[in-house]
């Protein structure tokens, strides 16, 4: 019982130190969040701090981990219906307007996880497997209907999709002016398939009439 008591702080313990982390990069940015300032905010020394992941990489790809976690409970994005997949899509890129620490970090390590013996390497590979599935089905769902373009596979579209994501937020880190939730919601467009029904997606004083 002792054993299972203290691994069970343990996972209170590491998802407190995940969420305070989250919070310290979003209001600091990724360059002022040190391990120090995360450690400080959770009441651990570094050494202590560091304890529950490893290294301080592994500390890093858990804080993308919970980033994830947290995005697909707040912003529906395990729909596998186009329309709302879109709409969870397009709030989520959104926030990350809203949070630039946290999306240098991922940048940063999206290059870094290149690296084969890179601790994030296998996030990386499995976040793209699973977002290329979710948008592969939606998309095939709708070239069935007739409602997207069927010119180009949807895995491949799946992939352009992610592609233009990615590289959109490389875009709004060198400038800030870059709408990235305009930018990929214009490639949905392309698709064929009605524009997101979302009060943050239509101008002020106007309501969409997307089908939902």
């Amino acid at each position: 019982m002792a054993k299972r008591g203290s691994y069970a702080k343990g996972v209170a313990k590491r998802e407190e130190i995940l969420t305070s982390a989250l919070d310290v990069i979003a209001r600091e940015g990724f360059r002022k969040a040190s391990v120090r300032e995360i450690a400080d905010a959770v009441g651990l020394s570094q050494a202590g701090l560091l304890h529950y992941f490893g290294s301080k990489e592994q500390l890093f790809v858990e804080i993308m981990r919970k980033r994830d976690e947290v995005d697909t409970e707040h912003f529906d994005l395990d729909s596998s219906h186009y329309n709302p997949m879109r709409e969870g899509y397009l709030r989520v890129i959104r926030h990350n307007s809203e949070v630039p620490g946290v999306v240098e970090l991922f940048s940063r390590l999206a290059v870094e996880a290149s690296d084969v013996e890179h601790p994030a390497h296998e996030y990386f590979l499995q976040r793209s497997a699973l977002i290329r599935e979710l948008f592969t089905k939606s998309i095939a769902e709708e070239q069935e209907a007739g409602r997207v373009t069927d010119k180009v596979d949807a895995e491949v579209l799946a992939r352009i999709l992610q592609a233009v994501s990615d590289g959109m937020q490389l875009q709004w880190l060198l400038d800030r002016d870059v709408d990235m939730a305009a930018t990929v919601d214009a490639l949905f467009t392309l698709l064929g398939a009605a524009p997101a029904n979302t009060a943050a997606s239509a101008p002020a004083g106007e309501t969409s009439t997307a089908d939902s």
